[in-house]
């Protein structure tokens, strides 16, 4: 009988212990609540990272070409840069050596001087280093943007391995193939302007970005012009176009690949290890 009463004790013990309706139902409502704003976390963090996949091979792939010697070496081979210039071989490579390391570090204006006409002085004019400093806040901007992206991508990626332990790779996968369906539709329009009426195109790409008319150039005079000019820059625009494409499409076929192969398998999952399912890390 004591046993009895013991365990009948204990009983009437926790249903004091639990709480009223009321108090139940606030404790359901805070755990709706915060289900909501980790779902809206969730869609924000996805929203970010199918843009700044994009922006991370956009942003990348200028950052490289911009660095590359090959590019301005291209530059003074297909437009004869040491005719239309009147500088020498060594004169243009020394500016373009100097124009990368102008482009990466913390000087305001860009100054090298080359041997013209027999006497020395810099090889551009006080409009053309005007908008070389014009250049170069742009830069500035697109590295922070290539910077900011590359960092999000990979951390957002990483979170992924760390904490989706049922299968939640499937949505990183779809997600990788949606930021690459918004990068296709901006490097499709940059083969479209690149094919057609390019020079429109890049008179209004300058309109937008610069606020003054200094990359108004004259190439008979203008040695910035005269070793990058408009031809240049359209074989650039069709470099970086192929360059995202290539990457787009690896990226694309490893997600694609990685979906089809995990389809049988994720029919397979229990419910509970369904990556559909609302338990699941973002």
């Amino acid at each position: 009988m004591a046993d009895s009463d013991d365990v009948a004790r204990q009983s009437d013990e926790v249903l004091d212990n639990a709480g009223s309706p009321e108090e139940n139902a606030n404790v359901a409502a805070a755990g709706r609540q915060r289900e909501t704003h980790m779902g809206f976390a969730r869609m924000l963090a996805t929203f970010a990272f199918i843009l700044a996949l994009p922006i991370a091979l956009l942003t990348t792939n200028i950052r490289l070409l911009a660095n590359a010697p090959a590019v301005y070496n291209y530059a003074f081979d297909r437009f004869n840069a040491e005719d239309t210039t009147g500088l020498s071989r060594a004169d243009l490579n020394g500016t373009a050596a100097a124009l990368r390391r102008y482009l990466n570090n913390g000087e305001k204006t860009f100054y090298y001087t080359v041997t013209e006409g027999g006497l020395q002085g810099p090889v551009f004019n006080a409009r053309e280093t005007r908008h070389m400093e014009d250049v170069k806040r742009l830069f500035r901007y697109v590295n922070l943007a290539q910077e900011l992206s590359v960092v999000y991508v990979i951390a957002y990626v990483v979170s992924f391995f760390i904490w989706a332990r049922e299968g939640n790779v499937r949505q990183l996968a779809a997600q990788a193939l949606m930021g690459l369906g918004v990068g296709a539709l901006f490097i499709g329009a940059i083969g479209a302007f690149a094919a057609f009426g390019f020079g429109a195109a890049f008179d209004r790409f300058h309109e937008v970005l610069f606020r003054n008319n200094l990359w108004q150039l004259d190439p008979q005079t203008d040695h910035l012009v005269q070793m990058f000019p408009e031809g240049f820059w359209r074989d650039m625009t069709i470099l970086l176009g192929g360059m995202c494409a290539v990457e787009a499409f690896l990226i694309a076929a490893v997600s694609s690949v990685y979906l089809m192969g995990t389809r049988a398998e994720r029919r397979h999952l229990p419910t509970s290890l369904d990556i559909n399912s609302s338990t699941q890390a973002a």
